[in-house]
């Protein structure tokens, strides 16, 4: 009986570990998202506020 409890216990501590494992990544992967579309947003706005000059 003691090993079946043991051995529920680790399926589900196992579930819940990679439940989390996958919920962390998918977070790291949303918040480089996040980083790269401001990287884009700067360098668009970096590029136009320089040609407007140029052509003046």
């Amino acid at each position: 009986m003691g090993k079946t409890v043991l051995t529920v216990l680790g399926v589900v501590l196992a579930v819940w570990l990679v439940m989390t494992v996958i919920g962390s990544i998918l977070s790291m992967l949303k918040f480089f998202f996040f980083i790269g579309l401001v990287a884009v947003v700067v360098v668009l706005a970096v590029t136009a506020v320089s040609k407007m000059s140029k052509s003046n």
